[in-house]
Order: C-alpha cells, then structure tokens, then sequence
C-alpha cells in the first residue's frame, strides 16, 4: 500500500527547477509574442493597452481576425498572481484568431499590492469590458494562476454580470490552481498572503458552479502531480454540483509547453476551447 503526503509544499508548486531547462521560460515567450503583437498591428488587427480599470495594470490587448468575429476569446495569464503580465502571451491568440474569434488578453495587478480577491474583480472588470467590444459567445481560458481567475468567473459567486455570464459558452482552465489553501503552506505565500477566509471564497472547488456551466480542465502529463491532482479536482466535485465537465491530460507536456497549441488553430486544445 502506497501513501502519498506532501512534505515540500514550495517544492510541490515549484516549475522551473523540475522541468529540464526550465529556466528558459518565462524568455522563450517573449520573442514570438513581440512578433505576433508586431504582425496583427501592421495589419490594423491589434488595439493595444485597453483600459478596463483605474489601476496601471487594468489593460488588456485585443486582436481580431479578418472579417467579423465569431465570438470572444479571453486569455488570462499565469505567474502565481505575482508575476509577468500579458505581453508574454500574445503568439498564443493565434489559433483562435485564425479560427475566427477575437482575443482579449488582460493584464492585472499582481500581490503583494493587492490580494487575489481583488485580482478576481479585475478580471471580472476585464471580461465585462472586452465583453462590451465584441458580440457573439465568448470562451474563457487561463494558465495555471489564469486557470484558478477564469473557473472563479464561472462560479456562483462569480462577480460577472449575468448578461455577461449568459454568454460564456465553454471555459478551459489549463493547468489551474483551483483549490488555494495548499498555497498557503509555501513559501510564495509571504507575498499572495492567503488565509483560510480567503481561500475559502476564492477556491472554484470550494465554490459551486454557475448555471449552465462548461469546464474543460487540461494539464500536462508530465507536469507535477499538484497540477494534476488540482486538475482533476476541480472537475471532479463540480461534475457532482451539475457541471457539465471534462479532463485532459496531454501526453508528454509540462507546465510551460502545455499552452502550445493554443498558438495552433488546428491542435486539440483551441479545438477544445473553440467547441460549441
């Protein structure tokens, strides 16, 4: 008989020191995001910088495809609420932008300065906005911390208007973070300054989901087993409170190459995400 216990809570969630040359992310994204960024304004398909709020960082950039899109596609990025920001990620609207979706892809204000509480706001503030811009069903998807904002904005306590929520179609959590108290035994927690109140609320497996709600939760097979076991998770209690859900796990990617195929309009993850 096999018992499993974590004794490195810092360790569990740590990324880059177990994935082999791991440190060449979060840089490896820069250079292709720059290029798809540069490409989509030369062709008058890019609105950078959009406001959606009072703070420095409520910005999101939105790019569209050619012709009228078919619906929204928001992209929220991950660093464990505390870093990096949406210039990162740009590349990764491609394959729902040549599927025929515009893509918003929101930056927020990072902990400490704020708590995640206030982050899931600005997220909401985020989606109602790009919301406004863009007609038609929109398809919600985030990256590990990304995963955690966009399950929270389809829970029941989701701070969306319901006009908004009415819309949201399908929402994929890649990698998400959607039970936090583990979080509270790492070492990161001296900045994300979680308690028990906190992740209480903000937990999408502590929380019921909305009406009507859609998840696929997606990870790597390789990534560590925290990861999969909070993807699982999350799945598996709202399977039970009446969501209609699903798991994947790709065979072979990590934590940081598990996004990839969103680059791709033709790999099973934007198919997944774009699915009526």
């Amino acid at each position: 008989m096999i018992f499993h216990q974590i004794s490195d809570w810092s360790d569990a969630y740590a990324n880059a020191p177990n994935i082999p040359g791991g440190d060449r992310w979060p840089a490896a994204w820069v250079q292709p995001a720059q290029a798809y960024r540069d490409a989509l304004q030369a062709s008058g398909r890019a609105t950078l910088d959009i406001g959606y709020g009072e703070r420095e960082r409520n910005r999101f950039d939105l790019f569209r495809p050619e012709g009228r899109p078919k619906g929204l596609v928001v992209f929220v990025h991950g660093g464990f609420w505390k870093a990096l920001d949406k210039s990162f990620w740009s590349h990764l609207a491609r394959g729902s932008v040549e599927s025929g979706y515009a893509v918003a892809m929101p930056s927020y204000t990072l902990c400490p300065a704020v708590r995640i509480t206030e982050i899931t706001r600005e997220i909401a503030a985020s989606v109602a906005r790009a919301a406004a811009m863009v007609e038609g069903p929109i398809f919600l998807t985030g990256h590990s911390a990304g995963g955690h904002l966009v399950t929270r904005m389809i829970s029941a306590t989701s701070p969306l208007a319901d006009d908004v929520k009415a819309r949201i179609s399908h929402t994929v959590s890649i990698s998400g973070l959607h039970d936090l108290r583990p979080l509270m035994k790492a070492a990161m927690n001296t900045e994300l300054r979680i308690d028990e109140a906190e992740a209480l609320t903000e937990s999408p497996a502590l929380l019921a989901p909305m009406t009507n709600a859609r998840v696929t939760c997606w990870v790597g097979s390789a990534e560590r087993p925290e990861f999969v076991r909070q993807n699982a998770l999350l799945a598996n209690i709202w399977t039970g409170l009446g969501a209609n859900t699903r798991v994947i796990e790709e065979p072979g990617r990590h934590h940081f190459d598990v996004i990839d195929g969103l680059a791709d309009p033709d790999h099973q993850l934007t198919r997944t995400l774009l699915s009526p």
